[in-house]
């Protein structure tokens, strides 16, 4: 869960947003070069991104507690975890939901129109039609409230400054199918990044804003994804991922 962060970046020291990470503007590059070991097509071309507006990131994934706190529902099938675990079961329809919901509760502008919808956020069948975003030219980057994160945001923060497969060894840095014992775990125990964000990598997928496709080759600014089809991505490996090559950085 994102939010647009304060314009005065070089020299911020302001409050940042409990439990959240403030992501200064900066250029990186998205993707993965060709010899990475476990790369996948769709992975490139590595292209410099650069992200022009600084922005909030929570620090580690929405846990159970939050979001029954927020939404009155508890999603997921999985076998019990406890209240600081993440939550699962969650579609890319319910996190917009939940990220509107926290914007109500902050009093900020939502960031999604959602239009359709059926059932409610969490109970497993939860959709809508469709969806705006409430922000000049329907740029997501420009929301004031709460809104997920792009795929390069992601990816980004991900990184925090690292050129290779991960920010650390995989073992350290990530509960996956390796050492999890295929079952997910509390946010917060493994290593964080060097921007101090946690399970970037390992126990649960997490959703960003972008539909899938390719990427464009040439650099971008700002990019938020093609403006049609029909799927989603997600980032970030999850407990249950055997192979090392889905948890990687570009993955």
């Amino acid at each position: 869960i994102a939010q647009l962060g304060p314009d005065d970046v070089p020299s911020y020291d302001g409050p940042i947003t409990k439990g959240f990470v403030h992501v200064k503007r900066g250029a990186f590059t998205m993707g993965s070069p060709e010899s990475e070991s476990g790369r996948s097509d769709d992975e490139g071309p590595a292209r410099l991104v650069t992200i022009s507006r600084p922005f909030e990131l929570q620090a580690h994934e929405v846990t159970v507690d939050e979001w029954r706190a927020l939404m009155g529902t508890s999603p997921g099938k999985l076998a019990p975890c406890g209240d600081k675990c993440p939550v699962v079961g969650v579609s890319w329809w319910d996190a917009l939901a939940y990220a509107n919901a926290l914007s109500r509760r902050e009093g900020l502008e939502e960031c999604y129109a959602l239009t359709g919808c059926v059932g409610k956020p969490g109970d497993g069948i939860y959709g809508c039609f469709g969806v705006t975003v409430r922000a000049p030219n329907q740029q997501p980057t420009n929301c004031t409230g709460y809104r997920l994160p792009t795929e390069a945001e992601w990816e980004y923060a991900a990184r925090a400054g690292t050129t290779g497969p991960r920010h650390g060894e995989l073992s350290e840095v990530a509960w996956y199918g390796g050492n999890s014992w295929l079952k997910r775990h509390p946010v917060g125990g493994k290593t964080p990044n060097a921007w101090g964000f946690y399970d970037m990598l390992g126990n649960v997928w997490e959703w960003a804003w972008d539909r899938k496709d390719d990427y464009t080759p040439g650099s971008a600014v700002d990019p938020v994804g093609p403006k049609s089809g029909a799927v989603r991505v997600f980032r970030g490996c999850g407990w249950e991922w055997l192979g090392t090559s889905a948890c990687r950085s570009a993955y």
